[in-house]
């Protein structure tokens, strides 16, 4: 019973080796389409970072392009720092999943041809031992370089939205209402 049950596992892990190759890639394709993205908003917040300073002295806002925050509250009227933390979030979290998920899936696209190196291993074929562990160290360095593109994009993108919300929030403080 522990032999029919440990090959299942073997066989049924390998099942699994394609998709997460796939789920990688796509990721790693993900990345670069947000590290374009980035750049693009670098571009505009300095370009158009002498308007936002100008909405904040005269605490009037308008759409600026690079300033999804503060384009966001202004297209909604809205200045409730929950709702606008809600925003910025929602924003987020398809950078945030490529961040943390990308390195697991290294992992497993790692262990997965382990399994068949050390089979080859044992058996003499040291093709195979080879064939198997470049596909792992393939993907395990793929996924990473995924992660970090994805995590300094999602570290510095929150940093710009949470001081948004901060210059909007305290703007709608300073503002006597009535």
């Amino acid at each position: 019973m522990e032999f029919i049950l440990e090959n299942f596992m073997y066989e049924a892990t390998k099942i699994f080796l394609l998709p997460v190759l796939v789920l990688i890639v796509s990721f790693f394709t993900y990345s670069l389409f947000q590290l374009g993205v980035f750049m693009m908003e670098i571009y505009q917040r300095r370009k158009y970072s002498k308007n936002y300073e100008e909405g904040l002295k005269t605490k009037i806002f308008t759409t600026i392009k690079g300033y999804a925050i503060s384009s966001f509250s202004y297209k909604n009227s809205m200045y409730d720092s929950d709702k606008l933390e809600l925003f910025a979030y929602e924003q987020l979290e398809k950078i945030a999943i490529t961040t943390k998920l990308t390195p697991m899936l290294g992992l497993v696209a790692t262990m997965i041809p382990m399994g068949p190196a050390l089979k080859s291993l044992a058996d003499g074929n040291v093709q195979g031992v080879s064939e198997n562990l470049a596909i792992a160290f393939s993907a395990v360095v793929v996924a990473l370089i995924s992660a970090s593109i994805s995590y300094v994009i999602y570290s510095v993108r929150k940093r710009w939205y949470a001081k948004e919300i901060l210059d909007i929030v305290e703007i709608k403080n300073e503002t006597p209402i009535g």
